[in-house]
C-alpha cells in the first residue's frame, strides 16, 4: 500500500473491512469504485470503465454514478442480490488536512433496504439470522427493518424445515456465523436467491433487551441477537421502530410445506413466478399496503383454532351483510398511508415532510373508521376498534406546524406554517417586507429619475442591484448611485441604503431556511415516540381491511360461509377453483362435489388426461386453505375438518439444480407427506409412480396407498392412469373409487369435468394427442400400435387354444400342432388340420367381437332393464358360435 496515494490508501484500508460489498466512495458529488469493485460494477450496471493513477506501477480501474443519481444504481445492485457499503466524507473539505476524512454510514443489501422504490408494498422484505446449536436445534429469527416486525421460532426437527421456513417466509437475506456449514448455505443459494451474510456476536445490546422480554428460552434471545447486532453493524442509525419479538411455533399453524405452497400456487405461480394467477393474486382486494402484507401472512399461515377461524369468518359475514357499511370502510382505508414503515422511516431519520402529511391525514380518518365499525354491532369489530389510538395530539402537532403541500426537500424551506413559531414568524416578516421594500423603492426610483425600464434586480454573485439601459443613463444625475457592474447594453448600481436592506432580507432567508429544518427535526423526533403507538394502530387497521377484502371477494364470486366437523368429515357441494373459475368463464366452469366420511379416508380418482383430475384435486386443498385463513369458500355448502398439513404432489417437474429427475423430485416429495403426515393431515398425489417403467411404477402407487390406508389414514386424493389399482376398493375399505367423466361423439373426446362414482374405463389418452393437433399420419400410427397392444396376436390365440384340446400328443405331434401357429408354415399342414386352424380362428375372432360388444358398454349410463338385454343378446350371440 505504500506506493499508492494517500487516498487510495485510504480506499483500500476501508474496502478491507467491507470486502463483500461494494464500496461506493464519496469524491465530491460523485461516487467512486476502483480496482476489482470498479471492474464488476462497470459490468452490472453497464456504466463506463475508466483508469487512474493512483501511485502504483498500473493504472487503476475506476468507475462512478453521480451522487444524485446513485439511489437507482445501488437498488440495482441490491436486486441482484449485491451488498453495497456508502462511504461519506465526515469532515469538511476545506478544513481537512490532508485527506478528508470518509467513513461508512451504511450498508445497504437485499435484507435491509428501505427505500421506497426498492421495496413491494404488499410484500414484507424480511432479513433472517440462523443459528445451529450444540443439541442440533435450530434458532430462526426474521426482521422485515421496513416495518419493525421480529418474530423468532426454535426448529427442533432438520435442516429441511428451517429451508422450507426460510421459504415460506421469503428471507432476502441470512445471517449466520463464521463456522456455519458452507455446504448447507451452498444447498440454500441453490434453491433461492438469497444473500449470505455474517455476525459472531450473539450478545444482546442492553439497548434492546426490552424487545425479548416474553422470550423464555436463552436460545432464542441469542438468535435474535446474533441479527440486532448484524443490523446495528451495518445501519448505523436508530432502530427504535423494532418491536417486541414474537415467538412462535410453526405447528400453531396449518403446515404448508414448501413443495405444497408451490403446487398450489398459493403466492406465486409455478410456469411465471409471478404474483397473477395465484391465489393471493384472487383474493386481493385489499386497500392497505399494510393489509396486502397482512393477507399474504395469513395465506402462509392458516389457523388452527375454530374459535379464531369462527372470529374471522363472522366478521367477513357481517361484512357481507352490511354493504354500506363495508363500502365506506373501503373508501375511508383508502387515505390511509403505510403507517408500519412510516414509522420505520421515521426511526430511521429519512422521513420527508409529505409522508407526515400523510400520516396527518391517515390520523384524521381513524375516528371515521372506528365509527363505521361500531355501527357494525359485532362483539369482535367492537372489541378491535375499542383499542385503536388515534393518536389526537399527534394529528394535532402535524396540523399546527407542517403546510399542506410542503416540497420534497427537507432543506429548502417552505415547510412549517404561520403561527407555529414566533421567531420564524419574525424572519418571515422581515423578509416578506423587505421585497415589498424593494418593490417600493423601484417604484420611487423610477419617478425620480424619469426612467420608466429602470428595475432592481438580484443575484447571488453581486446582491441587490439597480440596472439602467446605456440608452437612459443620460438622465441619471452624476454620482447618483454608485457603478457596480457594466453590461453590453446596461449598467448596474448599488446605494448604500438598498446593500442594508440586502443585508436583512438576505439574513432572514438564510435563517429562515435552517431555522425550518430544525423545526422539521423537532417535530420528527415527536413523532418517534409515537412509534409504537402507530405500529399498534397499523394492525388493527390492516385486520379490518383483509376481513373487509374477504367479504368484498366472497360476496363477488359468490363464496359460501364454511362449517367445521369435529368427526373429520369433507362434504362439499358444488365446489369450484377459485383461480381457475376466475380465469375462464364462470359459465362454463364445472362444480364439482367432494364426500369423504367416515368409511371413505381415501379417494382413487381415475379418468382421462386433460379432464380435470390435478384441477378437482386443488380445488379441495384450496377450499380448506381458505377456511381457515378465514374466508368463505367457493362452493354451494362445505362441511370441513380442521386439517393440521397439507401435502400435495402434483405436476411433473425436474430439479435440474439440484441434480434431481422428474422421478426423484416426485419420491421426495412424496416421502415428504408419508413421513409427515398425521391422521388430520390432507395428501394429494397425482400420478405417482408414472416416472418409471409401469410395473414399478405400479407397485409403488400401490405400496403408497396400502401404506396411507393402514399407518396414517389421513384424508388423501389419489389420482392415477393405472387402472388396474381401482380393484383396491375391494381390499382395503376406506377406499373409494371415482371417475372424471367422459364420453366419445364421432370419434372425438368430449371431457365432462364432472366427477362420479366408480372407475374409468378409457384413458383417451390419443384422443389428447388428437386435440393437441399432432400430425394426423402419427395419430392413426398410435391407434394402430394401441390395438396391437390390446389385442393379443391371433398365432397366439391358436397355439394356446390348440395346446389346451390336445395336451397328451406326443412330442412329435407337439410340435406339428404348435406349428399352426405360423402362417409361413400352414402349406405343410393336411387338408384336415388347415380346416380344423380355421375354425379355431373363426371361433377365436367371434368371441373377440363379443367381448369387444361388451367392453363398450356403458353400463353406468344404462337402465337394469336396458342391461339386461344387452347381456342376454350378447350371452345368445355365443351360444349360436
Amino acid at each position: 500500500m505504500a506506493t499508492y496515494t494517500p487516498m487510495i490508501q485510504q480506499y483500500l484500508t476501508i474496502k478491507a473491512e467491507y470486502e463483500d460489498a461494494f464500496l461506493f466512495f464519496r469524491l465530491g458529488d460523485f461516487y467512486e469504485m476502483f480496482f476489482e469493485d470498479a471492474t464488476r460494477a462497470s459490468q452490472e450496471l453497464e456504466i463506463t470503465l475508466t483508469s487512474r493513477d493512483g501511485g502504483g506501477a498500473e493504472r487503476i480501474p475506476m468507475c462512478g454514478v453521480p451522487y444524485h443519481s446513485a439511489p437507482t444504481y445501488i437498488e440495482r445492485l441490491v436486486e441482484k442480490g449485491y451488498k453495497v457499503a456508502i462511504c461519506e466524507q465526515v469532515e469538511d473539505p476545506r478544513q481537512a488536512k490532508g485527506v478528508v476524512k470518509r467513513e461508512v454510514v451504511q450498508v445497504i443489501s437485499p435484507g435491509t433496504l428501505m427505500n421506497e422504490k426498492g421495496l413491494h408494498e404488499k410484500e414484507n422484505n424480511f432479513i433472517s439470522s440462523v443459528t445451529v446449536f450444540e443439541d442440533g436445534t435450530y434458532g430462526i429469527a426474521f426482521s422485515d427493518l421496513s416495518t419493525g416486525e421480529n418474530s423468532v421460532t426454535l426448529l427442533t426437527t432438520s435442516w429441511e424445515d428451517v429451508v422450507a421456513e426460510l421459504y415460506i417466509r421469503e428471507a432476502k437475506e441470512i445471517v449466520v456465523d463464521a463456522e456455519f456449514s458452507a455446504e448447507r448455505l451452498q444447498q440454500l443459494k441453490e434453491r433461492k436467491v438469497i444473500t449470505v451474510s455474517y455476525e459472531n456476536n450473539a450478545t444482546l445490546d442492553s439497548n434492546f433487551e426490552h424487545l425479548v422480554e416474553e422470550l423464555q428460552q436463552q436460545k432464542l434471545v441469542a438468535t435474535f441477537a446474533r441479527l440486532v447486532n448484524y443490523l446495528i453493524r451495518t445501519q448505523k442509525r436508530s432502530l427504535e421502530h423494532l418491536q417486541s419479538v414474537q415467538f412462535y411455533q410453526i405447528n400453531q399453524y396449518m403446515k404448508i410445506d414448501l413443495f405444497s405452497k408451490r403446487n398450489l400456487e398459493l403466492t406465486e405461480t409455478i410456469r411465471t413466478k409471478g404474483k397473477k394467477g395465484s391465489l393471493l393474486w384472487l383474493l386481493d382486494k385489499t386497500v392497505t399496503a399494510m393489509g396486502g402484507r397482512l393477507l399474504k401472512t395469513w395465506i402462509d399461515r392458516p389457523l388452527l383454532q375454530q374459535q379464531e377461524i369462527e372470529n374471522r369468518l363472522n366478521m367477513v359475514e357481517t361484512f357481507m351483510n352490511q354493504f354500506f357499511e363495508r363500502e365506506e370502510l373501503r373508501e375511508l382505508l383508502t387515505d390511509v398511508y403505510d403507517l408500519e414503515r412510516l414509522a420505520g422511516r421515521v426511526a430511521f431519520g429519512n422521513v420527508n415532510a409529505r409522508d407526515l402529511i400523510q400520516l396527518k391525514k391517515s390520523l384524521q380518518k381513524i375516528p371515521e373508521i372506528q365509527q363505521v365499525i361500531l355501527r357494525l354491532n359485532h362483539s369482535y369489530a367492537t372489541e378491535l376498534v375499542e383499542g385503536m389510538d388515534p393518536c389526537e395530539r399527534l394529528e394535532q402537532l402535524l396540523e399546527r406546524g407542517l403546510k399542506d403541500h410542503p416540497p420534497l426537500s427537507i432543506k429548502e424551506g417552505d415547510i412549517i406554517k404561520d403561527g407555529y413559531h414566533d421567531q420564524l414568524d419574525q424572519y418571515r416578516d422581515a423578509s416578506r417586507n423587505g421585497k415589498s421594500w424593494i418593490a417600493a423603492l423601484e417604484q420611487r426610483e423610477r419617478e425620480k429619475t424619469g426612467i420608466k425600464s429602470l428595475k432592481i434586480g438580484y443575484n447571488r454573485v453581486f446582491g441587490y442591484y439597480i440596472e439602467v439601459t446605456k440608452a437612459n443613463l443620460h438622465l441619471l444625475p452624476e454620482g447618483m448611485y454608485e457603478r457596480k457592474q457594466t453590461l453590453t447594453n446596461a449598467e448596474r448600481y448599488i446605494t448604500p441604503e438598498l446593500k442594508e436592506k440586502e443585508t436583512l432580507i438576505l439574513e432572514a432567508e438564510e435563517k429562515i431556511v435552517q431555522l425550518e429544518y430544525d423545526l422539521f427535526l423537532q417535530i420528527r423526533d415527536e413523532v418517534k415516540t409515537y412509534i409504537p403507538r402507530l405500529q399498534a394502530l397499523a394492525k388493527v387497521v390492516s385486520e379490518l381491511d383483509v376481513l373487509q377484502c374477504f367479504a368484498k371477494i366472497s360476496e363477488e364470486r359468490h363464496y359460501t360461509k364454511p362449517t367445521f366437523s369435529t368427526n373429520r368429515d369433507i362434504n362439499i357441494e358444488n365446489g369450484r377453483h377459485p383461480v381457475v373459475e376466475k380465469v375462464m368463464n364462470a359459465q362454463e366452469y364445472v362444480p364439482n362435489d367432494c364426500v369423504m366420511s367416515d368409511d371413505s379416508q381415501m379417494l382413487l380418482i381415475t379418468g382421462p388426461n386433460m379432464s380435470g383430475k390435478s384441477t378437482y384435486m386443488r380445488q379441495v386443498a384450496l377450499t380448506a386453505i381458505l377456511g381457515q385463513i378465514g374466508c368463505f369458500v367457493p362452493a354451494d355448502r362445505a362441511i370441513l375438518p380442521i386439517f393440521d398439513q397439507v401435502f400435495t404432489r402434483i405436476g411433473a417437474a425436474d430439479d435440474l439444480i439440484s441434480g434431481q429427475s422428474t422421478f426423484m423430485v416426485e419420491m421426495l416429495e412424496t416421502k415428504n407427506a408419508v413421513a409427515n403426515a398425521t391422521q388430520s393431515s390432507l395428501i394429494l398425489l397425482d400420478e405417482i409412480g408414472r416416472g418409471t417403467s409401469t410395473y414399478d411404477g405400479m407397485a409403488l402407487a400401490q405400496a403408497i396407498i396400502e401404506y396411507i390406508h393402514e399407518h396414517i389414514g389421513c384424508k388423501t386424493l389419489f389420482s392415477t392412469h393405472y387402472h388396474e389399482l381401482t380393484v383396491l376398493e375391494k381390499e382395503l375399505s376406506m377406499l373409494k373409487n371415482v371417475h372424471v367423466s367422459a364420453i366419445e361423439k364421432n370419434g372425438k373426446v368430449v371431457f365432462l369435468h364432472k366427477i362420479k362414482q366408480g372407475a374409468a374405463d378409457k384413458s383417451y389418452g390419443i384422443h389428447v394427442a388428437e386435440l393437441a393437433e399432432l400430425p394426423e399420419s402419427l395419430i392413426e400410427r398410435a391407434r394402430i400400435i394401441l390395438n396391437e397392444f390390446e389385442q393379443p396376436k391371433e398365432k397366439d390365440i391358436i397355439k394356446d387354444e390348440a395346446m389346451k384340446v390336445d395336451h397328451n400328443v406326443g412330442k412329435e405331434e407337439q410340435k406339428e400342432v404348435e406349428t399352426v401357429t405360423t402362417a409361413s408354415q400352414l402349406s405343410f399342414f393336411e387338408a384336415e388340420q388347415k380346416k380344423e386352424a380355421k375354425q379355431m380362428t373363426s371361433l377365436v375372432k367371434s368371441e373377440k367381437a363379443v367381448l369387444n360388444q361388451l367392453r363398450d358398454l356403458d353400463v353406468l349410463e344404462m337402465t337394469p332393464l336396458d342391461a339386461m338385454n344387452a347381456l342376454y343378446q350378447l350371452q345368445k350371440s355365443l351360444k349360436k358360435k
